[in-house]
């Protein structure tokens, strides 16, 4: 029997016995999780602080809504990304292009601090530059994982696992070292550090490209008549870019003003509209069978879900972030821990619980226990409602101007990782498993959508969290533990008529059985 040629790698040269080139992607993905986290924990801080302690003096809601469209707006550039990539660019240009965008954006962020450009100025192009290389680098990274395993299989599951491990290692460490940088030397040398992870990354990836082997160098070739179409489509994807740095130059010049509030309530109405469209076209196809139209309708209830999930799970970067900022005693052994270390909390829990949750399922799989798909996204809410559960305790108890013990919140992350574990990567397994042959790229790009509408939520969200209204916080907290009650019981109800409708013990006769995931089991990865 012939066994498969490996797409990429380097003869004699293996990555903890895989392809070497998963190295390539492990570290380069490392660097670049790095950079974004670590700026991530720092930029609603950022925000909110002083004009004297070298912030940008914005209101709670101003600086938390900024934050939703600014992760919002990472998710919506894959999108984009993935398809410059398919048609224009290939895999591998479209990372180094990304890549060198985001470490241009992190060294913008952090020239104001040093008297280069002005402070706003540095700030929002920054931004824009960050999520226009991450839409480039992120969607088109994660599949070149697959491309290092033609045959499919265990194996391939296994290089998906050690590629997430270093996501989260990279996650784990970027908010520990920008936080360290900017409590001691300053907000800018935070944001230095985070463009300096990226420089790492971009090296890495050259350095050790040549594992990679060929595929992903050229963009799949345009279908005969379709030239047009794709080159109006990729001048407007340049024509849009434009068009967001004109607006964004405008505003800062103060021709027009911009709420970030009112922006991101627009954009929430916006992103609804078109998934309820794209959804209402989907379930109208005559083409489509019973059973595919079925299993739509179940995408249907995991996006709404997801989407409510991330509102409330995103609040770490917002709310909880400045929770532990101004109401968590932080000081230890004469040292005084950054708000930003308690970012690192989520991946790291991840590192330790993901082998645990997958190990889980499995043996529940073997038992004929396993937990049907709507029910792990009950049991996912039911752990986000806990973990806010313990941050109503924690807003009762600082009432008095007491700050409490960190221990709140690490239970919070605690229980809102181990939700996270039972909801992600089990929604996007689903995706792979449920979505439409006809449809199948589009639906794993609405997973994305309903990403990019959790953090638009819960920017808007945390916003309600005022630092003036601090006796309306356990109302905050206790009104959330009910709402994630409620769709606990929602998922609960409907599982089993979810679960009739997936029918995945049914295999319509037109499925590829080599789609990535299509029957596999659901492996726990954590954070994308």
């Amino acid at each position: 029997m012939n066994q498969p040629t490996p797409a990429a790698g380097t003869p004699g040269k293996t990555f903890f016995g895989h392809p070497a080139g998963l190295g390539t992607l492990f570290f380069t993905e490392l660097w670049e999780r790095f950079s974004y986290y670590g700026m991530r924990a720092l930029l609603v801080l950022f925000m909110v602080a002083t004009l004297a302690e070298g912030g940008l003096g914005f209101d709670d809601a101003t600086a938390t809504a900024i934050y939703g469209l600014y992760t919002a707006g990472v998710y919506l550039a894959a999108l984009p990304g993935g398809w410059l990539a398919d048609r224009v660019f290939g895999q591998r240009d479209a990372i180094w292009y990304g890549g060198i965008i985001i470490a241009a954006g992190h060294l913008v962020l952090s020239l104001p601090g040093f008297g280069l450009v002005g402070e706003h100025y540095g700030f929002f192009i920054g931004l824009i530059l960050i999520v226009i290389g991450t839409g480039l680098l992120k969607p088109n990274i994660s599949s070149c994982v697959g491309e290092l395993y033609p045959e499919g299989g265990s194996r391939r599951d296994s290089g998906y696992v050690l590629y997430y491990m270093g996501i989260n290692l990279g996650a784990f460490l970027g908010p520990l070292v920008c936080g360290f940088l900017r409590v001691n030397m300053g907000w800018h040398w935070g944001f230095a550090a985070a463009a300096v992870g990226m420089i790492a990354g971009l090296v890495v990836y050259k350095w050790t490209e040549r594992h990679l082997g060929d595929f992903g160098r050229d963009p799949h070739p345009t279908p005969p008549g379709k030239e047009g179409q794709t080159a109006a489509m990729k001048w407007a994807t340049y024509g849009g870019t434009a068009l967001l740095f004109l607006i964004a130059v405008l505003a800062l010049e103060g021709v027009f003003t911009i709420d970030a509030v009112s922006l991101s309530q627009y954009t929430v109405y916006a992103i609804v509209g078109v998934a309820a469209l794209f959804f209402g076209r989907v379930l109208f196809d005559p083409s489509l069978t019973t059973l595919e139209r079925n299993r739509t309708i179940v995408l249907v209830a995991l996006f709404i879900g997801a989407a409510l999930f991330w509102s409330g799970f995103e609040q770490a970067g917002s709310s909880l972030n400045l929770f532990a900022e101004r109401y968590t005693a932080r000081e230890m052994l004469g040292l005084v821990i950054p708000a930003e270390v308690f970012q690192s909390l989520n991946p790291l829990y991840i590192l330790i619980f993901a082998p645990f949750f997958s190990a889980l399922w499995i043996n529940l799989g073997r038992r004929n226990l396993d937990p049907s798909i709507p029910l792990k996204f009950a049991l996912g809410f039911l752990q986000l409602g806990l973990g806010f559960a313990f941050m109503w305790i924690a807003a009762s108890l600082i009432q008095d101007g007491d700050q409490v013990l960190p221990t709140w919140l690490l239970l919070t992350y605690l229980f809102h990782t181990t939700g996270e574990l039972c909801l992600s990567p089990i929604g996007l397994s689903a995706t792979s498993k449920l979505a439409p042959r006809k449809y199948y790229s589009q639906l794993m790009g609405m997973w994305f959508f309903g990403a990019a509408l959790g953090n638009l939520i819960a920017g808007l969200l945390a916003g309600e969290f005022n630092g003036d209204s601090v006796s309306e916080f356990p109302a905050l907290y206790r009104q959330i533990v009910i709402f994630c009650g409620v769709v606990f019981l929602a998922f609960l109800v409907a599982t089993p008529f979810l679960k009739k409708m997936a029918a995945l013990d049914k295999v319509e006769s037109h499925t590829r059985e080599d789609e990535p995931g299509a029957f596999e089991q659901d492996v726990p990865t954590g954070r994308t």
